[in-house]
């Protein structure tokens, strides 16, 4: 007979469940302490329905889990290593043990505070295990508020949050994300309250994050940000000392209630009025050769002030901040630049009268906001212009410099011999990038755009490696121009170039776009292809915008990872 008075026999248990129900039957009910029973190997076998009260879960989401990955948290909410872990050392070395008030998640993710008692017990096989009884522990009301303060920061503590710091902040270019992210690191980890001032270009000072800890979540203060006085020269005070670049200082209250020696020390004291905080550390944020901003820990509800030993933690997070801002301030510049060379180097469309025109450009996801994809379009006489795309080999500001090289160099060629076929015009191109232009290879369409006897638009076009332009009809039908196909530039090699004429008839869309609409790593140039004609016969009697700007949407891969250029023109009714 087992602890529960029911006969065992001598046969072995095969799983958890069987076990727990030999071990236990229906007692484990009459129980009304919340009790788990856990096997040796620190697996849930059974759990009365108190403890699935208590802890959020069901019977099902609970047996078969490992009850210390499922259950045990710190005080942040963070799964606690094992080695660290006095329950599961209990359960695995077979000891009567208790713990008081540590955190347990439950079903829904909030945490809640147990006390907990370990009990060894045996089937009465060769398996054995544990009753683990949780409940809470009964707290006077002067402990309420103290039992809810995370505890120290343990050396290992430390160097995790360092090592957490520095994966989560290099792992974006996005300076509000940074900010958040470091104000999520810090709280309520290290205080109530991050507050993070940040230094402008021009010097100027913004209140950039006021973020508390309440009920569980951050909670953004906008009323406590935006716009701040700047920073006086010679202020003793510890924020106007930090923007300088000093070293970091603690304050209170007090800190502020002297009068103020410059707006920023107003504002301070409004900070320190509105959130209630009696201890705070400002620590200055440095990037590799300026001051970008600071960074102020506040307490307020946990009754622990800061003290000068957490100073080094705080210079060692802001420090890592620091070069974390500094690579999204310089990619946020690089960018900022790299729209404005893309600006200059896109053309503005020519007015052709009668024929709808519009262009798109699109960067690459993950690369500068430019690139060797390029599109134009010209007057070469009255009634006639020029077209062209063309795709040199990068996505980044290399490739935007060989694109311009390119395009001007074609711009000058077409322009001064406006009655030379488009073959004559990218031969001679094509000799000219070998031996002038910095560029290693390159695909493009160049076309001539006229109106013939009959007052139909005519086209004509030599292909240099590039993918076929497309030609959709009013009415749905669309059909690639796979003729006039030649080699791409810059191999070094001649072959002859092909031109080929096409009357485009009334109402017809005419597509022209670079590989980053078609191309996927996953998929075949032709599966792409043919995603791009079914969508655009579909987009047929869309206006011409909304025909570009829904083809973007839905053909374009999303895994792709290449820029791209769209043409895109329209001919008129036939009168």
């Amino acid at each position: 007979m087992d602890i529960t008075g029911t006969d065992t026999g001598d046969s072995p248990v095969p799983g958890p469940q069987t076990w727990s129900g030999a071990l236990l039957g229906a007692t484990l009910e009459d129980v009304q302490t919340a009790v788990v029973v856990v096997d040796d190997d620190g697996l849930i076998v059974s759990a009365n329905g108190a403890a699935q009260s208590v802890l959020g879960r069901s019977f099902e989401e609970l047996v078969g889990q490992d009850s210390h990955d499922l259950l045990h948290r710190d005080s942040q909410g963070h799964a606690t290593p094992r080695t660290r872990c006095q329950l599961r050392n209990a359960l695995l070395t077979g000891r009567t043990e208790h713990g008081d008030s540590e955190w347990f998640a439950r079903g829904d993710g909030t945490l809640v505070r147990l006390s907990w008692l370990v009990a060894p017990c045996s089937s009465g096989s060769e398996r054995a295990g544990a009753l683990v009884l949780m409940y809470e522990s009964n707290r006077g009301p002067s402990d309420e508020g103290v039992n809810e303060v995370p505890a120290p920061l343990t050396v290992l503590d430390r160097l995790a949050l360092l090592a957490e710091t520095t994966t989560q902040l290099t792992s974006t270019l996005n300076v509000d994300e940074a900010i958040r992210r470091l104000a999520a690191l810090t709280v309520p980890r290290l205080a109530d309250w991050a507050v993070i001032d940040l230094l402008t270009e021009q010097d100027e000072v913004r209140r950039a994050l006021v973020t508390e800890h309440k009920d569980g979540i951050l909670i953004e203060r906008e009323d406590l940000q935006g716009p701040m006085p700047p920073v006086p020269e010679e202020s003793p005070m510890p924020l106007s000392r930090a923007l300088r670049g000093a070293a970091s200082s603690l304050a209170g209250p007090a800190t502020y209630q002297g009068p103020p020696d410059s707006g920023i020390a107003v504002e301070q004291g409004r900070l320190f009025t509105e959130t209630g905080m009696h201890s705070a550390v400002i620590a200055p944020i440095r990037g590799l050769r300026d001051v970008l901003g600071a960074l102020t820990l506040g307490r307020s509800k946990r009754p622990g002030a800061f003290t000068a030993a957490d100073l080094p933690l705080l210079e060692d997070i802001t420090r890592r901040a620091g070069l974390a801002l500094d690579n999204a301030r310089l990619y946020q510049r690089q960018r900022k630049v790299a729209e404005t060379m893309q600006r200059h180097l896109l053309p503005q469309l020519p007015t052709v009268p009668g024929v709808g025109m519009t262009a798109r450009y699109v960067p690459a996801p993950h690369a500068s906001s430019v690139g060797g994809d390029w599109y134009d379009a010209f007057a070469l006489t009255d009634s006639s212009h020029a077209l062209a795309i063309g795709d040199v080999v990068g996505h980044d500001l290399d490739a935007a410099a060989g694109m311009a090289q390119v395009r001007n160099m074609l711009r000058a060629f077409t322009w001064s011999q406006p009655e030379a076929m488009p073959s004559a015009i990218v031969t001679q191109l094509d000799n000219a990038v070998k031996h002038i232009a910095e560029v290693p290879m390159a695909t493009m369409i160049l076309a001539t755009l006229a109106l013939d006897d009959d007052e139909l638009w005519q086209l004509c076009w030599t292909n240099a490696g590039h993918p076929p332009p497309l030609l959709v009809s009013h009415d749905g039908r669309a059909r690639y121009l796979t003729d006039a196909h030649g080699i791409l530039l810059g191999t070094g090699m001649f072959r002859p170039r092909p031109d080929v004429f096409t009357v485009l008839p009334p109402r017809t869309t005419l597509l022209l776009y670079t590989d980053g609409l078609v191309e996927s790593p996953h998929h075949s140039i032709d599966h792409g292809l043919d995603r791009l004609r079914r969508h655009a016969a579909s987009l047929a009697h869309r206006p011409l915008d909304s025909f570009c700007d829904l083809l973007l949407e839905q053909v374009r891969p999303g895994d792709n990872d290449d820029d791209v250029a769209m043409l895109a023109l329209r001919t008129p009714t036939r009168a």
